[in-house]
């Protein structure tokens, strides 16, 4: 059953994020996509296996760039985009969730992403939560639950995984879709970039991007309150070819102040361009996300 969090004082609390020390070599990551296949026991198909890895997440110090200019601020969030992802695309991914208490749980999810703003998901693995799907189109987001009568609404800051992930993580959006970047710098070697939410609707108030000054692939953001508290950081590592001309971290795993010794990782497989039919964003056709794939 899903762990939704309808309290935002709560989920305050909840949102947390699991996991700096833990990585995935690229051939465990690339077993996600044994979902796909309809195996009996689809969460064991697999791999769960984990390596210790270092984050190297260091306090950021300004530099002088080589050149004396930075890139234009809009010109290098969207470069961030494309780095995470095509701005259309079919993947496959699977998120583990490890508490306070080192109990684990699996999900495998298959995703489409059209356009900007718009994410469907449908639920593999574990059977409890087959046949589940979700839609986010802009701040809209809705969980449809076989047998019940309709989709339900959910928000940016429940979790429709129970883990420290939240649902704005779990059906990313493009960054330059939800925030505007007021600032960039050149620090130790990377872009550092400061994103502010566009809305009060969205999850973060303000993000702290770092990101590689040549692919513009991030290593780390930081997730802020309207407060200035770090709710959680990302962590992107393992960075793979998907498609010719086309690489990104296959993992993202995530650590929080806020909850010390729970974990969260999310790992991507098979992710391809594709353009899919728009008539599926819609809330009547949720119940159909299982024949995607």
């Amino acid at each position: 059953m899903f762990k939704t969090v309808f309290n935002k004082s709560l989920i305050l609390l909840t949102i947390v994020v699991l996991l700096g020390m833990t990585g995935l070599t690229q051939a465990e990551t690339a077993d996600v996509s044994a979902a796909k296949d309809g195996s009996a026991d689809t969460a064991t198909a697999v791999s769960s296996s984990t390596e210790k890895i270092s984050t190297g997440a260091d306090n950021a110090v300004p530099a002088e760039t080589a050149g004396g200019s930075l890139p234009d601020k809009a010109e290098a969030l969207e470069k961030i985009d494309r780095s995470l992802n095509p701005e259309s695309y079919v993947s496959y991914k699977k998120i583990v969730n490890i508490d306070t208490k080192g109990i684990k749980k699996e999900f495998v999810m298959y995703v489409g992403k059209l356009g900007a703003d718009k994410v469907l998901g449908s639920f593999l693995a574990p059977k409890t939560e087959v046949g589940r799907a979700t839609l986010r189109i802009g701040d809209n987001m809705w969980l449809y639950i076989p047998n019940v009568k309709k989709p339900v609404r959910i928000t940016s800051l429940q979790s429709v995984t129970g883990g420290l992930f939240n649902n704005a993580d779990i059906m990313g959006l493009d960054y330059s879709d939800e925030y505007d970047c007021i600032d960039i710098k050149l620090a130790d070697g990377k872009y550092e970039l400061e994103l502010k939410a566009k809305t009060g609707a969205v999850a973060y108030e303000k993000l702290i991007v770092v990101a590689d000054t040549e692919t513009y692939t991030p290593e780390r953001i930081d997730c802020y309150t309207s407060s200035g508290m770090l709710v959680k950081s990302l962590h992107f590592k393992n960075i793979i070819e998907f498609e010719e001309g086309f690489r990104r971290p296959s993992v993202v795993e995530t650590d929080s102040p806020l909850f010390k010794g729970a974990k969260s990782i999310m790992i991507y497989s098979q992710m391809k361009r594709v353009q899919l039919d728009e008539s599926l964003f819609n809330i009547n056709n949720m119940a159909k996300y299982q024949e995607l794939r």
